[in-house]
């Protein structure tokens, strides 16, 4: 729209104003909805070495912390065996995507609340350590990183169907965040709560330190544009650092309602933006669909959304258990509400980022965050012309088949490993009349879409703004 809005009409003698205003009108609906343009939003700053300096990736208690509430506890009337494939699994269909790998050789940090020790992740979760407190990232008395673990790594079990995206892959579960503390504010008061942007830093460089190929950020931190530069400095280091290390960062990209986070008819609050959805192509930022395949009303928008995934009726392990629920009580309420919101959304594609880098070894951070979107299912509309970005759900819903089982060989310049892939596999047959999807991933497959650019934005942050459990 830009470009057209740009060029200078040559009118032609006799040719009434009324009728070429017409004309650009015509041209204007025909060119669909505009993005955002990139004076919106003021672009992140160069990461800050000294900011990276500053940051200690060693665990430590927060000043003051203290029990608040309970812990998380069973959800009263929720399924522990549910015996059916999600609809989420049923979308995306993973389980075709095993036929070439079910990620292997990788190691997805869980920066969260904890993983809690579930049987269905025995043998691969490793302590990552414990911000908050003095336990480890073996504990979570939210519930929250075990909701998440179990989407990207659980195994499979014949009493339900289902399974994480990259069941081989091992889990790190650094406890970063928790809404069962008090901690002790600056100025001395007592906050409820523990987290914030600068622990979030430190805790992705703890990650890369212990060797993470995936980290998965189910946080979100909505602040004011004017005061971004400064109070997230550090979070924006830690994250370039990771993808100058070959770590591939997967962040929700927040939920309206949550924390500080608004968004008005048009998108996200005025000033505001999501980190470290923000951070632009150091971030894979994911947005959530519901069942209808439609965006939720609650994701926030932003040119920073990479792509989406399922975010709603959500089932994953169960945090106090051995089974899995499909519901859970949120810390501080009395019912328990179904799990959905971007923070489960994101798990979905950092499994998927799990699988394709099992698949392709010889692929560094920034072409495995190009091959997840560019092979993304394209929504329908208008929003679906090439090269535009929906603000929604960026590239579109994330395609773990497509991902995993189209080979470009543009891609390999044979300093690199080959495709990792087993002995026989082939291209997948899409035709089963059992997939819900509802996109082109054939389309998908044969095609090698240009990876969206996402714009930056810049924010403020006091606490981290918790949680897609509490979106509802």
């Amino acid at each position: 729209m830009r470009a057209i809005l740009g060029r200078r009409a040559a009118r032609a003698p006799g040719v009434p104003v009324a009728v070429l205003v017409a004309v650009l009108v015509v041209l204007l609906l025909a060119a669909g909805p505009a993005a955002a343009a990139p004076g919106d939003v003021p672009a992140p700053p160069p990461p800050d070495p000294a900011a990276l300096a500053r940051l200690d990736p060693d665990p430590r208690p927060l000043a003051g912390v203290g029990p608040r509430v309970s812990c998380v506890r069973p959800a009263g009337g929720a399924s522990t065996v549910i015996p059916g494939a999600p609809w989420s699994q049923q979308r995306l269909r993973f389980t075709d995507a095993w036929r070439f790998t079910r990620g292997a050789g990788q190691t997805v940090a869980v920066i969260d609340t904890g993983v809690s020790r579930h049987p269905r992740l025995a043998g691969r979760l490793v302590d990552g350590g414990d911000f908050v407190g003095a336990q480890d990232g073996l504990t979570d008395c939210d519930g929250h990183g075990t909701l998440v673990a179990g989407i990207i790594a659980a195994a499979p079990d014949p009493a339900t169907g289902f399974v994480g995206v990259a069941p081989d892959a091992r889990v790190l579960a650094i406890r970063q965040s928790s809404a069962t503390v008090t901690t002790r504010a600056p100025d001395g008061s007592l906050r409820d709560g523990g987290g914030n942007v600068d622990t979030l830093a430190a805790a992705v460089l703890r990650a890369v330190r212990l060797g993470a190929t995936v980290i998965n950020i189910s946080e979100a931190a909505c602040v004011p544009a004017a005061s971004a530069p400064q109070a997230l400095a550090g979070l924006r280091a830690a994250v370039r650092a990771a993808v100058d290390a070959d770590v591939v960062v997967v962040a929700a990209a927040g939920n309206a309602g949550s924390g500080a986070c608004t968004q008005g008819p048009d998108g996200q609050g005025s000033g505001q933006v999501v980190a470290p959805a923000w951070f632009g192509d150091d971030v894979l930022s994911v947005g959530y669909t519901r069942r209808d395949g439609l965006p939720a009303p609650q994701s926030l928008r932003g040119p920073w959304v990479s792509l989406a995934a399922p975010g709603s009726e959500i089932v994953s392990l169960d945090p106090t258990g051995p089974g899995v629920v499909d519901r859970i009580v949120p810390i501080g309420a009395d019912r328990a509400i179904p799990i959905e919101g971007t923070s489960f959304a994101a798990p979905y594609v950092a499994g998927v980022v799990a699988l394709v880098r099992a698949r392709y070894p010889g692929l560094d951070a920034r072409q495995v965050m190009a091959r997840v979107t560019s092979s993304a299912d394209r929504p329908g509309g208008a929003s679906a012309v090439a090269g535009r970005h929906d603000d929604a759900v960026g590239a579109g819903i994330v395609d773990p088949v497509a991902a995993v089982a189209d080979v470009r060989p543009d891609e390999f310049t044979g300093s690199g490993p080959a495709p990792v892939s087993p002995a026989g596999a082939g291209r997948v047959d899409l035709s089963d009349a059992r997939d819900a999807h509802s996109g082109s991933r054939t389309v998908a497959l044969v095609g090698s879409a240009v990876a969206v650019v996402l714009l930056g934005g810049a924010g403020l942050i006091v606490l981290v703004a918790r949680r897609a459990r509490r979106s509802r």
